[in-house]
């Protein structure tokens, strides 16, 4: 077996024999043959006297077993000249599990299409893991895993996470983190945002969740949220128009986003401006009730958002957005999904239904107004709907319908995609520019006029 720092080398240890052909010392010990110390020890130790005169001893047998072997050490270094051995290979020592990997171990591993990535998004209400490969349309989802567990809960009146409600989430990022782990992901980002970011044992629980999981939760600004939703739905986007207004309804709070498509198709889209509201479907669901909602209650609802609306609306108009004369609505969140979900007549959800497909904001309001006739035993019963969601889809239809209102659009695109696609994306194209900056600065050392090769 091969250890650290093996290099397939052995050792000899001791001191060399004496050349052969010096006479030895003159032992100290007296002869055990003549204890009484006569005239033999004086002659050579195993001299002989013939009667003619003293004879040398003959050469001790284990003086002729040292030069056979000598000459056998001779003759297989012969043999080995004439036939060598493969040098053993060394092995590079092993990384401590759990340690990240080094650029320089990822380069001997297969090729890029071959290495796993993946996204982890805690938010007030959901939890959600998505692993995936690189490929040439973007990435092949390979692992996915959602969890509704309503971290937010009680955090509108309370200012802090609760005991329950943290139980519930690290129960499922210790699933995620399994299935990063029993899957080989190379790299990961794990983030957290309202619920964090606004809750004062917020930091504490990142801390928690460190101790009791393993990962390491990053809690991302209200600008990189937007950012990351903008960046996982862009392929959504209709590059026929000039622009478009992106929003995610969240738990906790409710993104909105004014691109700008004006650079042609291959462009990427531009943000012009941004705004993030402090309300989602949780916290306006526990301010105003979600069980029975009244048409009264509705209308609160869709007040309140629309007062939280006016400051972003205002820029809009003072053109800060740019030309708004050519846009459509692209939403993406678990509210326009099941309001999708609702309008097709879908008996259970398809993503492969829903994602990308065009609706009308008049569709939306039908779907919102067969919701609100309906009572919550209904709503949980609904295929689309669930009881997960039963208290705190029509909080979602009135976030929904007071965006509509300040920016009447004639289509609406439903994405079932946004921070996760945003994040494997950006992790994909970071590690795909670094290929291409090694790539080239390789080309440029083996290139003749790079110096070093040239005549003087």
């Amino acid at each position: 077996m091969h250890h650290k720092g093996d290099d397939g080398m052995v050792g000899l240890g001791g001191a060399p024999a004496a050349p052969e052909g010096l006479p030895q010392a003159p032992s100290a010990t007296k002869s055990s043959a003549s204890p009484e110390g006569g005239a033999e020890d004086a002659q050579p130790r195993g001299a002989r006297d013939t009667g003619d005169g003293i004879v040398p001893p003959r050469k001790s047998r284990r003086r002729g077993r040292r030069g056979r072997g000598r000459r056998k050490e001779e003759a297989r270094k012969e043999a080995a000249a004439a036939n060598p051995e493969p040098k053993p290979v060394r092995k590079s020592p092993q990384k401590p599990s759990g340690q990240k990997p080094s650029n320089r171990n990822l380069s001997k591993r297969p090729g890029a299409a071959d290495k796993l990535y993946a996204a982890l998004d805690l938010g007030t209400n959901n939890c959600r893991l998505l692993i995936a490969r690189p490929s040439p349309e973007g990435f092949k989802v390979v692992d996915a895993y959602s969890r509704i567990v309503r971290l937010g809960e009680g955090l509108a009146s309370t200012g802090a996470l609760g005991e329950a409600a943290m139980k519930r989430a690290i129960d499922a990022l210790r699933i995620c983190a399994e299935k990063m782990a029993r899957r080989g992901v190379i790299r990961s980002r794990t983030i957290a945002t309202a619920a964090c970011r606004t809750a004062d044992n917020g930091a504490d629980f990142i801390e928690r969740v460190k101790r009791e999981t393993g990962l390491s939760l990053e809690v991302v600004s209200t600008e990189d949220e937007a950012r990351l939703a903008v960046a996982g739905c862009a392929p959504l986007l209709d590059k026929a128009c000039s622009s478009a207004l992106v929003f995610d309804i969240g738990g906790g709070s409710t993104e909105l986003i004014w691109v700008r498509m004006d650079g042609g198709s291959d462009a990427r889209p531009a943000i012009a401006d941004w705004t993030s509201l402090p309300c989602g479907v949780v916290t306006l669901a526990e301010r105003h009730g979600g069980v029975e909602v009244p048409e009264d209650t509705y209308a609160r609802m869709v007040g309140e958002v629309s007062g939280q609306l006016s400051p972003f609306l205002e820029r809009m108009k003072d053109g800060a957005g740019g030309d708004a004369s050519n846009f459509h609505l692209l939403g993406t969140s678990g509210t326009v999904t099941t309001i999708a979900g609702v309008h097709l007549g879908l008996s259970r959800y398809d993503r492969t239904r829903v994602d990308g497909v065009w609706i009308s904001p008049d569709d939306v309001q039908g779907v919102t107004r067969s919701l609100l006739a309906m009572d919550y035993g209904s709503r949980a019963a609904h295929p689309c709907v669930g009881q997960e969601r039963a208290d705190l889809v029509l909080a979602g239809c009135a976030i929904f319908e007071a965006i509509a209102r300040a920016w009447p659009a004639d289509r609406l695109r439903v994405a079932d995609r946004g921070l996760r696609e945003g994040i494997l994306l950006s992790l994909m194209e970071a590690d795909a520019s670094r290929r291409r900056r090694r790539r080239r600065k390789r080309r440029r050392r083996s290139s003749p006029d790079a110096g070093g090769n040239g005549t003087m």
